[in-house]
């Protein structure tokens, strides 16, 4: 069995978040590196990309987040062998990582500023996101966003809304997901209940 590292941030969440709800729900022992801030600030400009995060194979490094989602996916049997089902896997992942962008480039704001730009990415970016999600959530059957079962595609969705209702982002109203769509909010339900996610974050 090969040796696996992830590492990231130390909190529960961004883009690491389903990549480890992935390796735990395959069963796939790893190492779980957590990073401080200031611990990134020092190892940054060691980095490829100068980001994480990073996945390390016995000792091959890997970079972008949603090729490991990929690989991991498919590991733990979270990945369609589907040609078409797993196309509408990679546009969620790649839909979600769009929308990480637009969140990213308000972070580090402040005041004024920083409810500016919240309140134009909620009328902007964000609301297209979730209802462009609903969509594909639509077209999945409505469970599911690809493949009839829970793929890496739900894991990174689940995240991404789990974080925006637990208001962790300042001037972003937690309902908004609610609102705008419904289904969606009851996705993020169904897969926190389901026992794999479940035991992660029990563990």
């Amino acid at each position: 069995m090969p040796h696996y590292k992830l590492t990231y941030f130390d909190f529960d969440g961004g883009r690491a978040e389903p990549i480890r709800i992935a390796f735990h729900a395959g069963g796939i022992a790893f190492e779980d590196h957590r990073l401080s801030f200031p611990e990134f600030g020092a190892l940054r400009d060691k980095l490829r990309f100068k980001a994480v995060p990073v996945l390390e194979i016995d000792g091959s490094i890997v970079t972008q987040s949603n090729a490991m989602c990929r690989h991991v996916g498919r590991l733990s049997g979270l990945y369609p062998e589907d040609a078409m089902q797993a196309l509408y896997c990679d546009e969620v992942l790649d839909a979600v990582e769009d929308i990480s962008h637009h969140m990213g480039a308000t972070f580090g704001l402040k005041d004024e500023a920083l409810k500016i730009a919240r309140e134009q990415l909620v009328k902007g970016p964000l609301s297209t996101f979730i209802k462009g999600a609903d969509e594909l959530l639509a077209r999945g059957g409505g469970s599911y966003f690809a493949d009839g079962r829970m793929t890496v595609a739900d894991l990174k969705v689940f995240v991404q809304t789990r974080w925006l209702a637990r208001g962790t982002l300042d001037h972003v109203p937690t309902d908004l997901v609610d609102r705008l769509a419904p289904a969606l909010a009851e996705h993020q339900d169904r897969i926190a209940k389901d026992p794999r996610v479940v035991a992660y974050y029990a563990r």
